[in-house]
């Protein structure tokens, strides 16, 4: 069994917990000069070398929990094609995504190299980044699979593997491909696990996997995150719930907008931007540049909504999200948690809304009573007060991009009045003026 969490001081500095200064630099430079309380509580150990199980909601500093030590680990390493010392397991390519960009500061204060590998795309680019030489890959468990048989990637040289979702990585299904990644990477080196539950088999990938193990936990499983308030909006029927949500999405600040169906999804984002709300869908049917094109004019604010999939409950890190909608809840109570942990995250305060038509309602109060959300729903309009209160002000309308009007084809004209002769006439000196530009 792992050692149980030891009680650490909550005042500490990065430097304090043992941050080399070259890292604290970095993390300065981005504003971020206080730990959060799982990296207060997993720092000593991770840098001391200990294999770690870390369990925190989403939203609580995790990233950057495994990301420093991971760095300091690898600091003096020597780089060889193909062969990383340092290895990442995330369950998503936008979360693969994530990590990377959290995790790319740091490595440059050490001259380290970090490439993604996830599928969607061609693997020619990801096998010509390993070939010039890399030492940290933060992978998809299905491509990494993939290269790993066809001898393009070796993790003999192994030194540090960090396994991020471990339970969502369980349900999507994707242990059986952990476990075969995990037994390819030396059995001494070190293993960072982080997981919000021990369920469906992570526990026994904990037991095979991770040696003499320090369990950090720094909360409750279901505990909501103080800074979020959660509002149950109960509506009269699916005209009142297409009118109440175009409302929650007009406010000034970001949302995301969670919906059941890719195809609800796409619809919702094309209405609400020819309505002036700037809005990007991200689901599975989209490409790999799309879906990066979309979440990166999300992130920078062209696109003040974000309406989603479930693609998007673990995946999608982007600061400053004030309000989460759930257009259709969600189908268990994990999954509440993991599409509101979108918001109130880094100590900021969000909201959530749960919009509930009347056929949905006793099975909605069961799944949030089960989430741990106590909260009385509140019958509403679109132009309802509590909506009015919880968007604010209106932002102001954006016109839609205007479309690109498709070639028209080109028309030949006629020399004469009568029809073949008097067009083949006319195309021969256009050819001819074409040829000569």
């Amino acid at each position: 069994m792992p050692e149980r969490h030891r009680k650490v001081s909550t005042d500490k500095t990065f430097a304090d917990l043992g941050v080399h200064a070259r890292l604290t630099r970095v993390l300065a430079a981005r504003g971020i000069t206080q730990p959060f309380p799982i990296q207060t509580e997993t720092l000593p150990d991770t840098l001391a070398g200990r294999d770690v199980l870390g369990r925190g909601k989403t939203g609580s500093g995790k990233t950057l929990a495994f990301s420093i030590p991971l760095v300091s680990r690898l600091g003096e390493t020597k780089r060889r094609p193909s062969r990383p010392s340092g290895l990442v397991l995330a369950p998503t390519r936008e979360l693969v995504t994530q990590i990377t960009a959290t995790l790319e500061p740091l490595a440059a204060a050490y001259d380290l190299r970090v490439t993604t590998i996830f599928g969607g795309v061609p693997q020619g680019r990801q096998v010509a980044a390993m070939k010039t030489g890399i030492d940290i890959v933060v992978a998809c468990p299905g491509r990494l699979e993939d290269l790993m048989r066809q001898r393009l990637i070796s993790l003999e040289a192994v030194e540090i593997t960090v396994i991020d979702e471990a339970d969502h990585m369980a349900d999507l299904g994707f242990l059986p491909s952990v476990t075969r990644i995990l037994a390819a990477t030396p059995s001494g080196g070190q293993r960072l696990m982080f997981s919000a539950t021990l369920d469906n088999g992570v526990d026994k990938l904990v037991k095979r996997f991770l040696r003499n193990e320090v369990m950090h936990s720094v909360d409750e499983l279901n505990a909501p995150v103080a800074a979020m308030t959660h509002h149950v909006f109960h509506v009269s029927g699916v005209q009142a719930k297409k009118e109440l949500v175009h409302r929650l999405a007009s406010g000034t600040g970001r949302r995301i907008l969670f919906s059941r169906t890719k195809h609800h999804a796409r619809k919702l984002a094309k209405e609400l931007t020819a309505s002036g709300v700037p809005s990007v869908d991200l689901h599975g049917n989209l490409s790999q540049p799309t879906r990066d094109r979309n979440l990166a004019a999300f992130a920078a604010g062209e696109a003040r909504v974000l309406v989603a999939t479930d693609i998007a409950a673990r995946g999608v890190h982007v600061d400053e999200v004030e309000l989460v909608v759930h257009i259709d809840p969600p189908s268990e109570h994990k999954a509440y948690h993991h599409r509101s942990g979108r918001t109130a995250r880094a100590g900021n305060a969000g909201d959530v809304v749960t919009v509930v038509l009347p056929e949905q309602r006793k099975d909605t109060h069961a799944l949030l009573r089960k989430a741990g959300i106590d909260v009385t729903p509140q019958q509403v309009a679109a132009d309802s007060a509590a909506v009015h209160a919880l968007v604010g002000e209106i932002a102001p309308y954006r016109a839609p991009a205007p479309k690109a009007d498709p070639p028209r084809p080109s028309q030949p004209r006629r020399s004469g009045p009568s029809g073949q002769q008097g067009r083949r006439r006319s195309r021969r000196p256009q050819r001819g003026a074409t040829a000569g530009r």
